[in-house]
């Protein structure tokens, strides 16, 4: 531990399980930045980390920048065991792991920044392209029992490396692959939004499913039928179904409730066994069909999914739990400040924002071990009476109560002494910040 470096006796011991990634040094600085960055509320730069850790006068800054751009250690590697300690901790034994991939730009200036592409900016309403890092990103969505809706803690990272590289779906591919090959014992539920199907998806594990928004011009296949015994290549797809709107027209339609985005809704729903020749090649599928009412065409949800044994109401739930990746990028680019940091070289742009995302899961799981009480939400309210619906804590509650712990560890008695100023600052902006 760096000297004058104050870690919670909470969060050092959830930052301990993470120990194996680096060395000592690397360690130290690890949890300095760490520190940093949650205590920080203004710029989370790589030198803002510093200033939220208090140890600007101490630690050199270039120490910070060279545990991005020199520094060994693999953040993949930091991804798995952060994955490790969600499933052993916040999930049940044995349970079946449930994956939500998406992608997303972190907004870049400067000619010199690595891997810095003129691309399609989904965050912004139509069709907006920007310059910057587009990531793929995977993470574990959790159920956290002071949420009605699913979590998502980002584990695994890739950066695009622009036209002519492995696109979006093939990085997708490999970063399940490193996943289950980490949980070799655990089925791996995978859900993304429309723009991931295609070939590199084929090869998938039996024991890894993937659920995906099917296009409304793709052509579905009946299963292959039984070899005939005959001379030739067994067939490898059945009669030709159609398109969704096609499979819909002659399907059998239900009722049914559905639970999604925290609520329970009566829909209507059908199932269809088919192939997705063209994205999934011969592995069998089904095809899921939502609707306010049976053959409705209008406000219709077409899932295609390789899980064969989930129910069509378990299907429409993990893909409905899809949307808590969206919501962990915009709170990782918000409250969190991932991608502020300004480094151009190679190796520093691959890890910064891997590192801030590392960090936002870090502390949902602190709160979720350590920092959860019911009057949380209680005292939000007391404080600011205008959120009368508000029952659950955000992602800036588990921030601020994080910051305001570091920040009061710093005060301990075994340290006595009256505060400097810039610790009464630091204590009165980071109330400030969970007032906010």
């Amino acid at each position: 531990m760096l000297p004058g470096l104050t870690v919670p006796a909470s969060l050092a011991g959830v930052l301990q399980g993470l120990r194996p990634s680096f060395t000592a040094p690397s360690f130290a600085t690890f949890t300095l930045l760490v520190v940093g960055m949650v205590a920080q509320t203004g710029p989370r730069t790589v030198c803002g980390m510093l200033l939220g850790a208090g140890l600007q006068a101490v630690v050199s800054h270039h120490r910070l920048h060279r545990f991005f751009s020199v520094t060994r250690w693999s953040a993949d590697a930091l991804g798995l065991v952060l994955g490790r300690l969600v499933v052993e901790r916040l999930l049940p034994a044995g349970a079946a792991l449930e994956v939500a991939v998406d992608d997303t730009l972190f907004r870049r200036r400067g000619k010199k920044v690595h891997a810095a592409f003129w691309t399609h900016d989904a965050s912004q309403p139509g069709r907006v392209t920007a310059r910057g890092n587009r990531w793929v990103i995977i993470g574990l969505v959790v159920r956290l029992p002071f949420h009605a809706r699913p979590t998502c803690l980002p584990v695994l990272f890739r950066l695009w490396g622009g036209k002519g590289s492995a696109t979006p779906v093939e990085l997708a591919r490999t970063l399940v692959g490193l996943l289950a090959r980490a949980f070799p014992d655990r089925v791996i539920h995978v859900v993304a939004d429309a723009a991931y199907h295609g070939r590199p998806l084929r090869d998938l594990p039996d024991r890894v499913t993937f659920t995906t928004r099917v296009q409304r011009n793709a052509v579905l296949y009946a299963p292959a039928p039984p070899p005939t015994g005959k001379r030739g290549r067994p067939r490898t797809r059945g009669d030709r179904i159609g398109n969704p709107t096609q499979a819909g027209a002659g399907a059998s339609w239900r009722q049914t409730s559905v639970t999604r985005y925290g609520r329970t809704d009566t829909v209507a729903v059908a199932e269809v066994a088919c192939l997705w020749y063209g994205a999934f090649g011969k592995r069998r599928g089904r095809l899921v069909l939502v609707g306010d009412r049976a053959g409705a065409t209008a406000r219709e949800l077409a899932l295609f999914t390789t899980d064969l044994t989930s129910t069509v109401e378990q299907i429409v739930a993990r893909y409905a739990g899809r949307w808590s990746v969206e919501v962990a990028i915009e709170t990782a680019k918000g409250p969190m400040g991932v991608g502020q940091a300004r480094n151009h070289v190679e190796q520093a742009v691959e890890r910064t924002v891997p590192f801030g995302m590392l960090t936002m899961s870090l502390v949902v799981i602190w709160y979720a071990l350590h920092g959860h009480h019911p009057d949380d939400v209680t005292d939000r309210r007391a404080r600011q009476p205008w959120y009368t619906t508000k029952t659950e804590p955000s992602f800036e509650d588990m921030l601020a109560k994080l910051r305001r712990t570091i920040i009061a560890a710093r005060f301990l008695p075994e340290r006595p002494g009256k505060a400097t100023p810039e610790q009464i600052n630091a204590v009165h902006l980071a109330w400030a910040s969970a007032a906010a």
